[in-house]
This record gives C-alpha cells, sequence and structure tokens, in this order.
C-alpha cells in the first residue's frame, strides 16, 4: 500500500516481470527461423535482453504470497499492455516497412498479442519481410489466442495461487470451468487442445501441399496459417490472405476457423468420453445456427449477383457458380463471426448489402471459452431468452420464470444476465463513441477519406478484434492512412476489447484505488 493506495502494486509488477521473462524465451523460435534462413537474429536477441533484465528487474519487487482480486486485475491489465510493447522492439530493430515506425510497430503488436489481425503492413509477403519477422507476427497470435495468463498459470507456480481469479478476470463476465480439481491442470488441458488442434492444422494444410494440390502451401505457410487460425488471428505471410491459395485450402481452413470459435472445455468432454456434452450444448448449436444463417444469406446474394458490385480482375465469376457462392459467403461469414479475419477474396467488391451483413456478423462473436472475440454468442442466447422471459412475465405478470440454458435446465443467476446486460450496453456505447471520434479524426487526416461505413467497421474491428473492415480498412488493404492519435486509440481498443472492457476501465477508476 503507497499513501491512500489500497492495491499492491508490487506484487502485481513482481508476478508481470515473471511472466514477461518466462515469455522471453518464445523469442527463440523466430531466432531459430532467423538463423536457418540466413537472416539476421538481431531483432529478436535484442527483444530477449530486453525482456529477460526487465523481467528480473520487476522480479526484484517480490510479491505477496497470495494474489487478491485487486491485484489480479492489475496483473492481467499489465501483462497484455507490457507484453505487446516488448512485440514491439524486433519490429523497430529490424527497420522494414511501414511497421519500424514506433505507432504502427505497437498497432501491430498489440493486433498480434490480442489475436485482433488489423494490419498496417498493406499487401505484405515474405519478400518484403523476413521469414522470420512474419513468423514473430504469426507467434504473437498464436501466444494471445488461448490466453496469456492461461499460459502463465499452466506453467508457473507462482500464479497457481489465485489463478482462477486471474483467468476470470483474462475474461470476465464467463464462468471459468474448472475441468480438472486443479486450475493449473485446467490450463494445461485447454492449451493442450490447443496445441494439438494447431498440429492437426498444420498436417492438413501442408498435406495438401504434399498431395499437389496446394503448390503454394508450403511448409512455412502451413505453420504460418495454423497459428493465426486457431488464436482466430487472421494474420498472413501471403499480401492477398488465404485467396492466394487455392480452393481447397479454403475449405479446409474453414473447419479449423470452426473449432477455434468452439468453446475448449467441450473438446475436453468429448476427449473423455462425453460427446453430447458438445453437441446437445445450447450455446455451441446457437454459434452453428447464426453461422449457418449468415452463410446461407451471404451465398445466395452472391449466388444470384446482387452481393457483388464489381468481380476483381482475375477472380472467376461468382453469380451462378454454386461452389464459389458457397465457398466465399460460408468463408466470409466464418471468418467475421468467429473473429478470425482472413480473406478468401476482396470483400470490398460486394455490394453495401453483403457488406452491411458482415458488419452486422462482427457484432455476434464466438463462444464463450474459445479464441474469438467480439460480444460472443453465449451473450446473445441469454438476451434472447430475456426478452422472451420478459414477453411471458408481461402477459403473465404472476408468474416466476427463470431464464434457463437449453440443455442443461440450469437457471441462470441473476446478477450474471444483469452483467451481461451491462457488458454489451458498455459495449455499444464505447463503439458509437469511437465510431465518432474516428470520423471526426479523419477530417483533420490529409489524403483519409473516410465514411460512416468505413468508421463503423474500423472501430468494430478493432473493439472486437476482428481485424479487417470494409473500404480504407478492407481486407486486401490496411490502416496504415489513419493518423498516428487515431492508430494509438485502436490500439487502446484492440487492449480494452480482448480483456473484455471491464477489466481495463475498473482500474481507471478512483475507487478500484482508494476505496
Amino acid at each position: 500500500m503507497i499513501g491512500r493506495i489500497h492495491v499492491d502494486v508490487r506484487s502485481s509488477c513482481s508476478l508481470l516481470g515473471t511472466v514477461l521473462k518466462s515469455l522471453s524465451l518464445t523469442l527463440l523460435v523466430p531466432t531459430a527461423v532467423a538463423l536457418f534462413y540466413r537472416e539476421s537474429p538481431l531483432p529478436f536477441l535484442v527483444a530477449l535482453v530486453v525482456a529477460v533484465a526487465v523481467g528480473m528487474g520487476l522480479e526484484r519487487l517480490e510479491p505477496e504470497p497470495d494474489l487478491e482480486h485487486r491485484e489480479a486485475f492489475l496483473l492481467v491489465a499489465l501483462t497484455w499492455l507490457v507484453l505487446p510493447l516488448v512485440g514491439t522492439i524486433p519490429y523497430l530493430v529490424a527497420g522494414t516497412g511501414t511497421i519500424a515506425q514506433p505507432i504502427n510497430a505497437l498497432f501491430e503488436s498489440m493486433s498480434g498479442f490480442t489475436t485482433t489481425g488489423a494490419t498496417v503492413m498493406g499487401e505484405i509477403s515474405v519478400e518484403t519481410h523476413s521469414h522470420s519477422i512474419m513468423l514473430w507476427r504469426q507467434l504473437t497470435q498464436w501466444l494471445g489466442g488461448m490466453g496469456i495468463i492461461v499460459l502463465m498459470v499452466a506453467i508457473l507456480s507462482e500464479l497457481s495461487v489465485g489463478g482462477t481469479q486471474l483467468i476470470r478476470e483474462e475474461a470476465p463476465g464467463i464462468q471459468v470451468e474448472k475441468l480438472t480439481p486443479r486450475i493449473r491442470q485446467t490450463a494445461r488441458a485447454l492449451w493442450l487442445i490447443y496445441v494439438w488442434f494447431t498440429l492437426a492444422a498444420v498436417v492438413v494444410y501442408y498435406g495438401l501441399h504434399l498431395a499437389g494440390l496446394a503448390p503454394n502451401m508450403t511448409f512455412y505457410n502451413a505453420v504460418s496459417h495454423a497459428l493465426t487460425t486457431l488464436p482466430t488471428g487472421g494474420f498472413s505471410p501471403e499480401g492477398r490472405s488465404v485467396e492466394a491459395f487455392e480452393p481447397i485450402v479454403q475449405w479446409a481452413v474453414m473447419p479449423f476457423m470452426i473449432v477455434a470459435g468452439t468453446n475448449f472445455a467441450l473438446y475436453w468432454h468429448v476427449w473423455r468420453g462425453k460427446p453430447d456434452r458438445l453437441t446437445g450444448n445450447a450455446e455451441f448449436r446457437s454459434y452453428l445456427l447464426s453461422m449457418g444463417v449468415v452463410g446461407a444469406l451471404l451465398s445466395a446474394l452472391l449466388f444470384l449477383g446482387v452481393g457483388l458490385a464489381t468481380v476483381p480482375d482475375g477472380v472467376a465469376a461468382i453469380p451462378g457458380s454454386l461452389e464459389r457462392s458457397l465457398r466465399h459467403g460460408l468463408f466470409q461469414t466464418l471468418a467475421i463471426v468467429t473473429t478470425t479475419g482472413y480473406a478468401s477474396m476482396d470483400f470490398n467488391t460486394w455490394s453495401e448489402s453483403t457488406q452491411v451483413i458482415l458488419l452486422f456478423a462482427m457484432f455476434l462473436g464466438g463462444s464463450a471459452g474459445s479464441a474469438a472475440g467480439s460480444i460472443k454468442i453465449i451473450r446473445w442466447y441469454v438476451v434472447g431468452k430475456s426478452i422472451e422471459r420478459e414477453l411471458f412475465t408481461t402477459v403473465h405478470p404472476q408468474a416466476v420464470r427463470p431464464v434457463r440454458m437449453g440443455d442443461t435446465g440450469d437457471v441462470i443467476d441473476e446478477e450474471a444476465i444483469h452483467g451481461i446486460f451491462v457488458f454489451i450496453v458498455l459495449f455499444l456505447t464505447l463503439f458509437a463513441v469511437s465510431t465518432v471520434l474516428l470520423f471526426l479524426d479523419a477530417y483533420r487526416t490529409p489524403g483519409l477519406e473516410l465514411t460512416a461505413l468505413e468508421a463503423i467497421s474500423a472501430t468494430i474491428a478493432t473493439l472486437g478484434n476482428v481485424g479487417p473492415g470494409v473500404g480504407v480498412v478492407g481486407p486486401m488493404n490496411s490502416y496504415e492512412p489513419f493518423s498516428g492519435a487515431a492508430k494509438l486509440y485502436m490500439t487502446f481498443l484492440m487492449w480494452i476489447g480482448r480483456l473484455e472492457i471491464l477489466s481495463v476501465l475498473v482500474i481507471l477508476t478512483p475507487a478500484y484505488w482508494r476505496s
């Protein structure tokens, strides 16, 4: 306690040092890649030295043995802020392209760790940036996908005490399901599932290459895309995203996007011989239904020809082609709902009506307990059930009708329902205010003509950790034209969006520090 501050800042910062020092070891991966491709390992070695030095310095503050509620909030928020700051060092030291500028480097790093997928690179490729820098870019998304704190709880004994609290603050508003008696074992189980699905994606992607069906899907590309599919990140070493590959690759990516947007705890139950926990789960069914409806609608519009404004050069005609319409309609639906952010084509060429449908899908999000961002299906499910209850009790005012989960029949706590409504109101309010701010900032930015639709898409794409939007922030474009202030603000949106707003806002209130 310092003065009137009632938060043990030293404990939070000391544990942050432990996290930072431990995660610095991941920099050895791009270092090895740099040596393999005969590139300079200096960007990663500098970052490694800085991370270890700062981590060891913070560790000397010595934490208390038990991590309290307030300290957990602070540790989680600082972790998700400091790690992206360290992640900028390789970009800055490499000094290549737009990410060599400090604000752009921070934007790219935050987008990576928060698995947003928004970029300031534009149409990038391994010919422009080194293999090792691009792999570091993909690796940041993979590290952030299942959660930095979940990973740290799994491997660090220092965080085993208070681990449940830490994981809860990393994904506030969503109940943490303990799959095993110890939270540390639960964290390990989740990460093990995550690793196995990542390896499966590598095998499938590279297998298509070995079979001669995907010549461009080299082993490097297979690993890079697996590292950004499972965390629903969307970064690609190819400037044209997944459009750069054959249609069969796009079909192969789709099931992995569905997997990534599903509650990973359900896979644990499947592995334990309880597949009905997945198939009968109300949220999972709602998740599939929402994607099916949006995907069918987009595919129909593309098939009928009203979903496209223009057909880009070199792209085979879509109207009248069932395969192409289904592939692009379903792919973009899955990429947006799961917040993966890949692109099978430039949907800037789509009509405004189809783009509006995509913007609507950005508000859905994947399942709780997944790597997906945005509002998430479970919250919309509870809202729908609450509205249904309200309509019933309006007709039958004497009735007592709790809100229940459809699969288990369990009653949803009224406090939890209240929290969900508060989160959605906060999310939509922040979205509305941020849209206006970005729209107004564009007027003072030379060369940037931002429409209202583009401002809306830029806001939800960063706040919801989706990545690409429409127009100037479309899938084949970048966020580079925005002013430095706007990019810093969208970096803040990505940070607060990944922690689902409350974990960041709470530490900005005086009551948190002094009450």
